[in-house]
């Protein structure tokens, strides 16, 4: 597993955070993480990256920034950082990895259920996929 580095790719126009084509997963603690990670590697996903709380905090939660100002944010990233926020600051780790052409929105719930992922997003053009529903 590689450290997670945010790059400008992984941002939209607007600078939020947007890795078009990828998965990120988020996990309890450190040791779920890691062996999500493994299970992902062993199931063909190259270049799985891991993100620590601190680094989703940093990094991910801080391109958030001012999209809300003046006006709330138009689309789901805002409510999807404010999510990921949520959980990180809970000690949560995440997953990143780039979805394959093989992947589709149910084949990579179902992986990352299986994982016990608590939240996953499939970011794709125009449309952020939930893969995992949040408990009411």
């Amino acid at each position: 597993m590689n450290p997670f580095a945010l790059t400008p790719e992984m941002t939209s126009a607007s600078g939020t955070f947007y890795p078009t084509g990828y998965v990120f997963a988020l996990f309890k603690d450190e040791d779920a993480a890691r062996k999500a990670g493994q299970a992902l590697s062993d199931g063909g996903h190259v270049d799985v990256a891991h993100a620590r709380p601190q680094e989703i905090l940093e990094h991910v939660v801080r391109t958030l920034g001012n999209a809300d100002t003046p006006l709330p944010s138009v689309g789901a990233e805002g409510v999807i950082v404010r999510r990921i926020a949520e959980l990180a600051s809970g000690g949560c780790h995440a997953l990143l990895f780039e979805a394959t052409d093989d992947d589709t929105p149910d084949s990579l719930r179902d992986l990352l259920q299986a994982q016990a992922a608590l939240a996953a997003f499939y970011y794709r053009r125009l449309i952020i996929e939930d893969l995992i529903t949040a408990p009411a």
